[in-house]
């Protein structure tokens, strides 16, 4: 359980912190003011709400103090769907290193990300040198050529199999030549281990498109950490962790004129539900496809 403190002398009394605690961990005193329940000190996530909704500042949250806390500064709607429109996958970049101040832009970044139950269990590798990125590159492509050549192994490759021209002729399929690879791993035990990973690069992309950064989606790289268990450890992933997916990232070497008209997902308008009678067979179907999902 986190410490959580209340000063009485500036909280107004308003409840904001009761009712936005998912965890019921705060209730009012005697005297109206909000304390820590004392029901179960563990059922509180960390999520820290009650100190960010505070409007006097009376809450401090270990040790956090409110002044120390930046403010919601939101940007131009347009512009944020600008850059959403705007993002592409990059295949081409430049020949150099993304600084160290974009580096720990993104680094300052990471810990607002999202995940399910506020479990705080993502481990992040990020490749930060052309040299490093070298070596996991080379040993990549050297394993998969020893894999695919091999009768026993081939069948193992699996997509890989029809590369192995281009793997011998020094064509990089899988990194594209990105000087920058971050890999985002799960602990085991997170109630949403395969998913919040990709949260997690999903607010890497877009914040690294608006410093300039270009990446892309590695599912090859994802494909190979499942082949090589020793990748895992040359990118320092912690024991209890699996790396679940890999992003390519570095300056662009391309510049996109303009945005593509993309083709629209289908999409259900709700806006009341009536009972939808069906047979038996479809209903067996449904159950069955949520199953193998």
């Amino acid at each position: 359980m986190p410490e959580i403190k209340i000063d009485k002398e500036k909280c107004i009394k308003c409840g904001a912190c009761i009712k936005d605690c998912l965890t019921y961990s705060l209730e009012k005193d005697e005297e109206g003011f909000a304390k820590v329940s004392e029901r179960d000190e563990n059922l509180c996530i960390s999520c820290q709400h009650c100190f960010a909704i505070c409007p006097t500042g009376a809450i401090t949250f270990d040790s956090k103090n409110p002044q120390d806390a930046t403010v919601p500064n939101f940007g131009v709607p347009d512009d944020i769907l600008n850059l959403i429109k705007s993002r592409r996958s990059i295949r081409q970049y430049k020949d150099e290193e993304i600084s160290s101040e974009h580096f720990e832009k993104i680094k300052e970044m990471l810990p607002y990300i999202p995940t399910g139950c506020n479990f705080n269990g993502l481990h992040f590798s990020i490749i930060e040198t052309k040299s490093a990125m070298d070596s996991i590159r080379n040993y990549t492509v050297e394993k998969l050529l020893k894999i695919i050549s091999n009768k026993y192994t081939a069948k193992y490759a699996g997509k890989f199999v029809r590369f192995k021209s281009a793997f011998e002729q020094g064509e990089d399929v899988i990194f594209r030549g990105a000087p920058h690879m971050i890999v985002v791993s799960s602990n085991i035990k997170s109630p949403c281990a395969n998913v919040d990973p990709i949260i997690a690069l999903s607010y890497i992309e877009l914040y690294a498109q608006s410093l300039g950064i270009g990446t892309c989606w590695c599912g090859f790289a994802q494909a190979c950490f499942k082949l090589m268990p020793k990748l895992s450890e040359m990118i320092n992933v912690p024991d209890g962790y699996k790396p679940v997916y890999a992003m390519l990232i570095g300056y662009p070497a391309v510049k996109y004129q303009r945005n593509i008209i993309a083709e629209k997902f289908p999409i259900a308008d709700i806006k009341e539900v009536t009972e939808v009678k069906s047979n038996w067979i479809s209903k067996a179907k449904r159950v069955f496809f949520n199953l193998i999902r």
